[in-house]
């Protein structure tokens, strides 16, 4: 019943790691598809590095590595293995606690910062005149239906061609009435439900993971108890 039972708990681990591992290939190859593309990165001249495709490629390798430690510890019973693929899931679930914490504590002072680096970054654009960014900012203002980071005002006297509805040139009372930062903004507090749904099912999934991990873990070194006696 034990061995049934072990082998049972083995290959769901298995399973479940196994379409975790898809999945961290398919987000790695979609942030490495994604490198040609101009990313919104750009819009933060402070963490210029923070942008769509790292983040993609940097979520999928970590959830290749870690899925990859848990099926081959699963699969050849692998008490080392299954040890590193629990401490890791752990670390990453305590991680994503800790940035919750953050978030909650420094809402307003990250919110401040944010808007700062984004004006700073305008500021920068219109000074230097760079193309790459310029057209970052075309994009999301086209896409959001935005002007600015807080409203058109921002640009100053140069506001682009991207804050008139349609491709006709317009007035200053026809240009999106909102800021490209207050959208995101209100993006997110929409969808508020939706993105706490997500975070808490991840958890979850995260928890039973290390829960079938540890359970093999303890399964196996009883039988390699009972095996030695």
């Amino acid at each position: 019943m034990a061995a049934r039972c072990l082998k049972t708990l083995k290959y769901v681990l298995f399973a479940f790691n196994l379409i975790f591992w898809i999945c961290g290939c398919t987000i790695m190859g979609l942030g490495i598809y994604m490198m040609g593309m101009k990313t919104y990165g750009a819009l933060l001249p402070s963490l210029p590095s923070l942008s769509i495709t790292n983040i993609l490629i940097i979520v999928g390798t970590i959830t290749m590595v870690v899925a990859f430690l848990g099926c081959t510890g699963a699969i050849k019973e692998n008490k080392c293995l299954l040890f590193s693929f629990f401490i890791l899931l752990f670390l990453i679930l305590l991680t994503e606690i800790l940035a919750a914490i953050i978030l909650f504590f420094y809402e307003k002072q990250i919110d401040n910062y944010i808007k700062k680096d984004m004006k700073r970054g305008l500021e920068d654009l219109q000074v230097n005149n760079g193309s790459d960014v310029r057209e970052v900012w075309d994009k999301i203002q086209q896409q959001l239906h935005c002007c600015g980071v807080l409203n058109y005002t921002d640009w100053r006297n140069e506001v682009p061609q991207s804050c008139c509805p349609g491709s006709r040139n317009c007035d200053p009372k026809d240009y999106w009435a909102k800021g490209c930062y207050t959208q995101i903004q209100d993006w997110f507090e929409s969808n508020f439900l939706t993105i706490g749904i997500v975070i808490i099912s991840t958890s979850v999934i995260q928890i039973i993971g290390m829960s079938f991990a540890i359970t093999l873990f303890c399964h196996i070194s009883n039988n390699s108890k009972l095996y030695g006696e």
